[in-house]
């Protein structure tokens, strides 16, 4: 297999032969997004997406989150 073939199968997986994407899809354009620690965004339209994150605390009255 070349490395072309090889990368593909990066954003792919095979499963009881049915094959899924891996990574999220952007719902204005259908391109892949990309997987950043706090957000998913696509490069292609701007769309972004923030993950919810548990272990974020706000504090009371100031907004500020920590």
């Amino acid at each position: 297999m070349s490395e072309k073939e090889l990368s593909v199968m990066k954003l792919y997986r095979l499963e009881s032969g049915r094959v899924e994407r891996i990574k999220k899809i952007c719902p204005k354009c259908g391109r892949f997004m990309a997987d950043h620690k706090d957000r998913y965004t696509c490069g292609y339209c701007s769309y972004t997406e923030f993950k919810e994150n548990k272990d974020q605390k706000i504090l009371d009255g100031i907004g500020i989150k920590i």
